[in-house]
């Protein structure tokens, strides 16, 4: 793997039940209201469970919604900080980020904007916010959740129409990259994401080099790169002779970068990519999905 790569590896189910129903507590005695939403959502209305390969807890609230404020979840971080987690509180144009661990759990509490009624989920994935108004309860973990209303349509939103079909680990996230916007779809935006296979020295700031199992340059590999925090739409292209695509990026922040080669497709769903440097990929046989931060800076 890269030098600073992390592996995800599933959670700890009981201990996950353990801190979800705890978070439920800190958040209802707050008075904040919440909802389960990705995997975590998925997984309790269709399975009645956690999915067996998910290996963090997502719940969300809605920044505008039922009286929340930015105030008031920096607020609650520090409340979350007097139960014995980290909070790491992020700042988005898309959302309000709180980056909670605790017991070896990941757990992320994403407070969302709504822009022109929508909000926006992982990658940058429009969701109608009208969903998150009137939440719906659900049982599960032998206690009560609420999740957006209706549910159905949230999931056909976020994973398509075959959303109650199961899929194994890495699948899902290239369905959801299938339902973005492309940057052609989105050239409203100030800032735009740019992928080509040619530099152009005006636009261009950094670049990412593919190579194979081998170690040796891979020509024509297809390379998709995705925002997670601003609203500008995902763009591909296929690496040159040399190896090469050359990115603009809007902002230094995280992004999702998936790379095929002849088929056999990673997609990095976390990475944290800055303008100005040169990153190499190379895939690692040992860890073919589960990988963040892998890229290695040149």
């Amino acid at each position: 793997m890269g030098l600073n790569a992390t592996l995800f590896e599933p959670m700890d189910m009981s201990v996950a039940e353990v801190l979800l129903k705890e978070a439920k507590q800190i958040l209802n005695d707050l008075g904040i209201p919440f909802f389960l939403r990705h995997g975590t959502c998925l997984g309790a209305v269709r399975d009645g469970a956690f999915i067996p390969w998910d290996d963090d807890l997502d719940i969300g609230s809605v920044i505008g919604l039922h009286g929340l404020t930015d105030e008031i979840v920096e607020q609650a971080a520090v409340e979350f900080r007097k139960h014995g987690y980290s909070a790491d509180v992020i700042d988005s144009e898309l959302h309000i980020s709180v980056d909670l661990k605790k017991d070896g759990i990941q757990m992320d509490w994403t407070c969302y904007r709504i822009i022109d009624g929508n909000i926006y989920q992982w990658p940058v994935l429009k969701i109608p916010a009208s969903l998150h108004e009137n939440l719906k309860e659900i049982e599960f973990l032998g206690t009560t959740f609420m999740v957006p209303n209706p549910p159905e349509e949230y999931f056909r939103l976020k994973y398509g129409d075959d959303w109650e079909t199961p899929k194994e680990a890495g699948e899902f996230e290239q369905e959801v990259l299938d339902l973005m916007e492309d940057h052609s779809q989105l050239s409203d935006s100030n800032n735009p994401l740019r992928l080509a296979n040619q530099r152009d020295e005006a636009q261009h700031t950094g670049s990412i080099k593919v190579v194979g199992f081998d170690g040796e340059t891979v020509a024509g590999a297809e390379v998709t790169l995705a925002p997670t925090s601003v609203l500008t739409g995902l763009d591909k292209t296929n690496t040159n002779s040399e190896g090469y695509v050359y990115f603009r990026l809007p902002e230094e922040a995280c992004y999702v970068v998936a790379v095929d080669l002849d088929g056999r497709k990673e997609i990095l769903y976390l990475e944290e990519l800055k303008p100005n440097v040169e990153y190499l990929y190379a895939p690692d046989p040992e860890h073919p999905i589960g990988r963040a931060n892998a890229l290695i800076a040149q």
